[in-house]
């Protein structure tokens, strides 16, 4: 995947989007809680149905003039889905961990002309609150595809390399191009790829020296306004999903590219 998000207009357009200002967007998130209970799904789905946030859907999806703010007319669709993040916690081996982490929940939105966008929501200080809005249906096409291939396992993704896999028991099986470069077509063991993360990102977890001088992800240190260096560039590991950060679960409405075609 390509990170085209890297420059501070985009972050500024991003927060105006949402009617946020920068100070807002960059505040720090709230710990998420372990599992998508159906308290939590019904405050994601609450948040995701506001008329403030479907404004903000019209506007996103008018944005390039394929329709009309009119005409855009979005609407939310099924229920909001648990997204998981690989968990630094497992990187870091501590005892008991698991290999994903609930990052978000997930609302798919559509657009009167068939756009496609996921609605990134989060607890935050204010409560169930949208910090993201991302094109395309990533997060539902995974986890429907994670479901047919490990029935029960738990579908997540590796933000750094952009990957998603499934896993369960003792597998983690691959559900994109990205992660079958990485684990092999057939998949691997939970120990092996425990291993193999542990070398990539052991030395790059929250409070690490690296992460402590701001080179996580390339970001520029000491600075609001989070500006990869380099597209493609690793992403933090608090930055969540890794695209366009302002502080951790960045609250700023922004366009993630997808590769387009990309299926397991």
């Amino acid at each position: 995947m390509t990170l085209r998000a890297s420059a501070a207009a985009a972050v500024l357009a991003a927060t105006a989007l949402l009617g946020l200002s920068p100070q807002a967007a960059a505040a720090a998130p709230e710990p998420q809680p372990r599992a998508a209970t159906a308290e939590n799904r019904a405050a994601a789905a609450q948040a995701a149905t506001a008329p403030d946030t479907l404004a903000t859907l019209s506007r996103f999806f008018a944005r390039e003039g394929k329709v009309s703010l009119a005409a855009a007319q979005p609407r939310i669709e099924g229920e909001a889905i648990p997204v998981h993040h690989l968990s630094p916690d497992f990187v870091a081996g501590r005892a008991g961990a698991s290999v994903a982490r609930l990052e978000f929940l997930a609302s798919k939105a559509v657009s009167s002309d068939g756009q496609q966008a996921a609605l990134w929501t989060a607890r935050t200080e204010a409560g169930w609150q949208v910090v993201n809005i991302a094109t395309g249906d990533d997060e539902f096409r995974y986890a429907q595809l994670g479901a047919a291939k490990l029935p029960g396992g738990t579908v997540f993704r590796e933000p750094q390399i952009d990957a998603w896999y499934v896993a369960g028991g003792s597998r983690v099986l691959p559900l994109d191009e990205d992660a079958v470069r990485a684990v092999g077509a057939g998949g691997t063991t939970l120990g092996a790829y425990r291993a193999r993360v542990a070398t990539a990102y052991g030395d790059k977890l929250p409070g690490s020296p690296y992460a402590e001088r701001g080179s996580a992800g390339g970001y520029a240190e000491g600075s609001s306004v989070a500006v990869p260096a380099a597209e493609g560039a690793e992403a933090p590991w608090a930055a969540g999903a890794g695209v366009l950060v302002l502080g951790a679960l960045g609250a700023a409405a922004v366009r993630r590219s997808r590769r387009a075609g990309a299926r397991a």
